[in-house]
């Protein structure tokens, strides 16, 4: 199938227009304006990045796991050490986004300098061809007159040819030589001015082609930028997940080497108070406690003896002990 091009589908019949051209110049705007928005984008996502990182790295300082220790302690260590990985990652990949993005830009800003001076010359050269149409169209219409007058001039010099005198004849035979001459001379501007107009015509239409050729390599050149720089884009984010995982794979073999029971003993060998428990607590009966009490051997020298019992008279109750059946009587 035969490829398309610029310079062989933005013509006009009418040859002032320049509705082609300004067609693939709107289009060239369009596309400059598009580069500019993934510029943009790029920039916003390397900002998000940046402070999703900022946090993250605030957040692998904070307190985790401060109380653990051995294996899980470890893990968790590694846990914080690579999240904090993690986020400078994540800060390069920011980085590099707001490089690719200058690139970008760059490239759009030499675009735009070189497309400069093309339409710069095209423009001139339409402006030259607009004026000069408007000149060869004015002298043509002044030609088309001056040949009305000339013809108008013979016509009349030729019906009064008769009955006019020699001397009437005289002038409308020089007036129609002056109507001849000034027709000659309408005509030699007029063919001047076509034949500047063809001149013009001609390097507009070297020019068009050029500018064609132009326009359309640096469309080629901007697709396939932004093309490779989205892919780009999407590499750099690809690798971010393949960094970032391998980072946590580290976390992941860590936490294989916590050894639950390892941490249960460690815990145990380092905080243990003692492996007997408390005996039970006895009932104890008061009285028993008080019964079963040693008596005092008091001193014997120098002391008088205790002094005895006072007699119990018939009359006086007797008091039952815990121990005697019907503890809680009193008898007479």
């Amino acid at each position: 199938m035969r490829e398309l091009h610029f310079k062989d589908n933005f013509w006009n019949s009418e040859i002032i227009s320049t509705a082609g051209y300004d067609s693939i110049v709107q289009h060239l705007n369009d596309g400059k304006r598009t580069c500019k928005e993934i510029e943009d984008f790029m920039k916003a996502r390397a900002a998000i990045e940046e402070k999703y990182a900022k946090e993250l790295l605030g957040l692998s300082k904070k307190v985790c796991g401060h109380s653990e220790m051995n294996t899980l302690k470890r893990s968790l260590d590694v846990f914080k050490l690579q999240t904090e990985n993690v986020s400078l990652s994540h800060l390069h990949l920011a980085q590099t986004m707001r490089e690719e993005a200058k690139k970008l830009e760059d490239f759009r800003e030499k675009q735009k300098e070189a497309r400069k001076k093309v339409e710069q010359h095209m423009d001139a050269l339409h402006k030259q061809k607009a004026a000069q149409y408007k000149k060869t169209t004015d002298a043509k219409k002044t030609y088309e007159q001056k040949c009305r007058d000339k013809e108008e001039a013979e016509q009349n010099m030729n019906r009064n040819a008769s009955t006019s005198s020699s001397k009437q004849q005289e002038k409308l035979y020089a007036k129609t030589q002056q109507a001849k001459q000034t027709a000659e001379e309408a005509d030699r501007i007029y063919s001047q001015n076509v034949s500047l107009l063809g001149k013009l015509r001609e390097e507009w239409l070297n020019e068009h082609v050029k500018a064609c050729e132009f326009f359309e390599k640096q469309e080629m050149e901007r697709i396939s930028t932004l093309r490779n720089v989205v892919w780009t884009h999407l590499n750099h984010l690809s690798q971010q997940c393949v960094t970032s995982d391998e980072l946590y794979e580290e976390v992941r073999k860590s936490l294989e080497q916590c050894n639950i029971q390892e941490d249960i003993e460690h815990f145990i060998n380092l905080r243990r108070t003692g492996d007997k428990p408390p005996a039970s607590v006895l009932y104890e009966n008061f009285y028993n406690n008080q019964r079963s009490a040693p008596t005092r051997s008091l001193p014997t020298a120098g002391r008088r003896a205790a002094a005895p019992p006072p007699p119990v008279a018939e009359n006086d109750p007797l008091y039952s002990t815990v121990a005697e059946p019907g503890y809680s009587l009193i008898r007479y």
